[in-house]
């Protein structure tokens, strides 16, 4: 068991839910702001000479400055990462979805202040923690096709090596202050996925196995009757609400563990 899963196992029940719903309300937010109090916006950039003279909003005030102008192209960008944040959520769940996003925004502020002490400046924004969702999408789904310009279809993968071509010539190409706000806005998904090396119980396919597992579970169970049992020390959902159960893949038949039992048990194998 990784350091996430113990955490998701301590801290799981106070993520938040539906986090890619609010990033984007912050989004509508800004651009609220923008149209009425344009001179507002810049009170809320991130700024770590005024934070460090009093103005510590801007730790998390910045997250509402918009990406770009509000067009019919920014909406419709806005949707597409809504919906990428809103799969990779249910993938992943929760918790871990919580940690990427925040992650990158803690990464981001701490890239600025490094900037700062090494006597630069630069303009940092949430462009590339929009791109991190992307680019883990682009992984969790490679085989996913979309429609490049409502036309050309195109498999996520290849546009995750496009978009990694893209940020490699910009580090290249650009100033040290481009590639140290780069490579700390990004720097969640590097982590994240290094951390995170079996991929495998989170990948589409074995959550769908998961979820078919459970309704059928619930159908040959009472209704009063408990919907998860572990097959090692017995203990059920109403045990406790802390406990999680989870198939394994690797036994031959339908085994579901609590999180204690669900790395440490014995696989079984049909004779």
């Amino acid at each position: 068991m990784n350091f996430l899963d113990k955490m998701e196992r301590k801290y799981g029940k106070y993520a938040i839910k539906n986090l890619p719903a609010i990033i984007v309300a912050l989004y509508a937010a800004g651009y609220i702001i923008s149209a009425l109090m344009p001179e507002l916006l810049s009170y809320l950039t991130l700024s770590p000479y005024l934070i460090l003279h009093g103005q510590v909003w801007r730790v998390i005030s910045w997250v509402l400055v918009p990406p770009g102008s509000l067009d019919l192209f920014t909406i419709i960008m806005l949707y597409f990462y809504f919906s990428l944040g809103r799969t990779l959520e249910y993938t992943w769940g929760a918790f871990r979805f919580n940690v990427y996003i925040f992650s990158g925004i803690i990464f981001t502020v701490i890239g600025a202040f490094l900037l700062y002490f090494m006597g630069g400046s630069g303009y940092f924004s949430t462009y590339y923690i929009n791109m991190s969702i992307f680019l883990a999408f682009a992984i969790t789904y490679p085989d996913m096709e979309v429609l490049l310009y409502f036309l050309i279809p195109i498999k996520m993968k290849w546009m995750g090596v496009v978009y990694g071509f893209f940020i490699v010539l910009s580090l290249i190409q650009g100033s040290w202050a481009d590639r140290i706000s780069i490579v700390m806005s990004l720097l969640n998904f590097l982590i994240f996925f290094v951390m995170s090396r079996n991929l495998k119980r989170y990948s589409p396919k074995e959550v769908h196995r998961r979820n078919e597992f459970k309704r059928s579970v619930q159908k040959v169970q009472p209704k009063q009757g408990t919907r998860h049992k572990c097959a090692v020390c017995g203990r059920t959902e109403k045990d406790g609400d802390h406990l999680e159960f989870r198939y394994c893949s690797k036994c031959d038949g339908n085994y579901e563990y609590c999180q204690d039992h669900l790395f440490t048990h014995q696989h079984i194998k049909a004779k």
